[in-house]
C-alpha cells in the first residue's frame, strides 16, 4: 500500500484558460487553472499556471518543492467528479503512459506484492485475479523474479496483459473515492 507524500511531476489533463465555467465570479477575476494527475500516486491535482505560460494537454508538468517553470502554485487536490469532461476522457490515456512509463515500479509489485489480511492478498485485487491465477504468480516469482511486463505474460499464460490488469486497478481506484484497498493511489 502506497504511504502519503507529496506529488513532484504531473501530467496535463485539461487546461481551463477562464477557470471553471461555473464560477460565480466575473470573468476578468478567475484565474486560469489547469487540471493534472500525479505520476508517483495518481493523485488529480488543479493547478494555477503561471501567466505567459504555454502549456499542452498531456505534458508532464514540474509540481515539486523547488522553482517551478510553468506552474504559480498547486491550487488544491480534486476528485474524479470535480474533472472537467475532456480531463475525464484523457484519464484513461494518461494513466496507462505512466504504467508504461514506470514498468520497472509495476512489476517490482508483482515480485513483492504481500497479504493485506489472511483471506486477501494484494494480487488479489487486480481485476481477474483468483486463487489459482494468485498461485501460479507466487510460484512463479518464487523461482525467479519477474523482469518485465513481457517476461510475465510469457511465464504466466493465462495473464497475457499484465499491464492492463494494472490499469484497470489505478482507474478503478481513482474512479471510486469508497474503494477499500488502494495498491496504487493515495486517498
Amino acid at each position: 500500500m502506497r504511504t502519503e507524500k507529496k506529488e513532484n511531476y504531473c501530467i496535463v489533463l485539461d487546461i481551463l484558460q477562464k477557470g471553471h465555467a461555473d464560477d460565480p465570479r466575473p470573468v476578468y477575476k478567475r484565474e486560469p487553472l489547469v487540471q493534472g494527475i500525479g505520476v508517483e500516486q495518481f493523485k488529480l491535482l488543479e493547478l494555477v499556471p503561471k501567466p505567459a505560460a504555454n502549456i499542452q494537454i498531456h505534458e508532464k508538468l514540474y509540481i515539486g518543492d523547488e522553482e517551478r517553470e510553468k506552474v504559480e502554485r498547486v491550487k488544491r487536490r480534486i476528485g474524479f467528479e470535480e474533472l472537467t469532461p475532456t480531463a475525464r476522457v484523457e484519464v484513461p490515456y494518461v494513466v496507462e503512459q505512466i504504467v508504461r512509463e514506470n514498468e520497472v515500479h509495476f512489476v517490482r509489485f508483482f515480485n513483492t506484492s504481500v497479504p493485506v489480511t489472511p483471506k486477501l492478498h494484494m494480487l488479489h485485487l487486480l481485476p481477474g485475479i483468483g486463487k489459482k491465477l494468485l498461485w501460479e504468480i507466487l510460484d512463479e516469482r518464487q523461482k525467479k523474479p519477474f523482469e518485465s511486463f513481457a517476461d510475465i505474460s510469457h511465464r504466466i499464460k493465462a495473464m497475457p496483459h499484465p499491464d492492463r490488469m494494472i490499469i484497470n486497478r489505478v482507474l478503478e481506484e481513482i474512479e471510486d473515492p469508497e474503494t477499500k484497498y488502494r495498491v496504487f493511489t493515495a486517498r
